[in-house]
């Protein structure tokens, strides 16, 4: 994949995380500033989503630690733990809200 193709599918990626997050419900606020996406909750906590464009890995930082995911088979996928980017980002969410977070 070349980079122009990379940042159209994480620009895709992030989009749908932030309609996630609306679709919830959830009281989760959410900034993208250049390459770096903040979701912020009530407790002042964050979970830090950002792009590696030399890596074509997108990153997530959060109280369950650091993820590292590559698109394997049309799925943002986690070279640690083998899960999905959303099914990860909803299950902090969760852990950082302190209720059941879902979309």
């Amino acid at each position: 994949m070349n980079t122009t193709e990379y940042h159209q599918l994480v620009d895709l990626q992030m989009q749908a995380i932030e309609e996630g997050i609306d679709d919830s419900g959830a009281d989760i606020d959410y900034e993208s500033v250049g390459n770096v996406m903040t979701l912020e909750f009530d407790d002042g906590s964050q979970i830090i989503i950002n792009r590696q464009e030399p890596m074509q890995e997108i990153w997530v930082a959060s109280k369950g630690g650091g993820f590292h995911f590559a698109l394997k088979e049309g799925e943002w996928t986690c070279s640690k733990t083998g899960l999905i980017l959303m099914d990860l980002v909803q299950q902090e969410c969760s852990r950082h809200a302190g209720e059941p977070v879902s979309w």
